[in-house]
């Protein structure tokens, strides 16, 4: 039975990027979150160990979702040190033998829940172990057959894990996030609920249709209920917006059939010799403990 792993690469590369020191290719380009990439990828895989697996990348900042709204993140105010290595970075991780998903009108969180709902709905996938702590990946946990490994804190999150997070079952995150808001990707939410109280009402109703107007009907205490009501009521096409923008596409094109296409066979030499070279880092090839052949 397979164990399947995705990566977020775009959160790892913006870790390394502030995480690890700065550094300059021969070319004079900066290239010091590349050459932590290569090597907290190559950890992950060690350490797992990875058998099956891609990384997705945000190729572009901007998804489909900036046109459905605009006050979603975009790239603007990133360092051009971090950008400029953004197509470094795919190579990085196609060099170490990942299958690579570099994302331009979908995001790379798009094709990880993609990829999780096809990995998983395949009986030779014993887990499929999204490699991310970013909260919008809690609506693809189902059970323990698809959790999250937020590497940084060395904290996994199955089904039972969300419920005791956010207070709600995975299906349940994007109506979540659409009342709460989620600073990161610039959906500001409605004023009032707060995470307590969007938990309250949610765990009882699931999902924004179902929450009544009247909040006598809503069968749970919630400080402040007649005024978060009406604040949903009067702005219910907002929090919809909202909850579409946080829901995850799975009918991403990823250009594989099944987790077969994942496996994962070492390292490439053909990719990764040269890319250490033009980075200037051949001595990260000594570390290199298994080549494709």
């Amino acid at each position: 039975m397979a164990r399947v792993h995705l990566i977020d690469g775009t959160f790892e590369l913006f870790r390394c990027y502030f995480g690890a020191p700065a550094a300059l290719a021969p070319d004079g380009r900066e290239v010091g979150a590349v050459r932590g990439l290569l090597r907290t990828l190559h950890a992950l895989i060690r350490s797992e160990p990875v058998t099956h697996g891609a990384a997705a990348f945000d190729t572009v900042i901007e998804s489909f979702r900036n046109d459905l709204f605009a006050g979603y993140k975009t790239g603007a105010g990133l360092p051009p040190e971090l950008t400029g290595q953004f197509g470094l970075a795919e190579e990085a991780a196609a060099a170490l033998g990942l299958v690579v998903w570099g994302m331009i009108e979908f995001e790379a969180d798009d094709a990880i829940a993609a990829g999780a709902a096809l990995c998983a709905g395949e009986v030779d996938v014993e887990q499929v172990v999204i490699v991310s702590p970013d909260k919008d990946f809690g609506q693809c946990v189902r059970g323990r057959q698809v959790i999250c490994l937020d590497r940084p804190r060395r904290r996994l999150m199955d089904e039972e894990g969300v419920a005791t997070r956010f207070g709600v079952a995975p299906a349940s995150i994007p109506d979540y996030l659409a009342l709460v808001g989620d600073d990161a990707d610039g959906i500001p939410g409605l004023p009032g609920w707060g995470a307590r109280s969007t938990s309250l009402v949610l765990a009882a109703h699931r999902h924004l249709e179902a929450i009544p107007a009247d909040p006598a009907a809503w069968g749970v205490p919630v400080r402040g209920a007649k005024g978060l009501a009406e604040t949903l009521v009067r702005r219910r096409d907002d929090a919809l917006l909202y909850r579409r923008l946080a829901t995850l596409r799975t009918d991403v094109p990823l250009g594989i059939s099944g987790h077969g296409d994942l496996a994962w066979r070492g390292a490439r030499r053909d990719l990764l010799e040269p890319l250490c070279h033009a980075i200037g880092d051949q001595t990260f090839l000594a570390e290199i403990t298994r080549w494709r052949d």
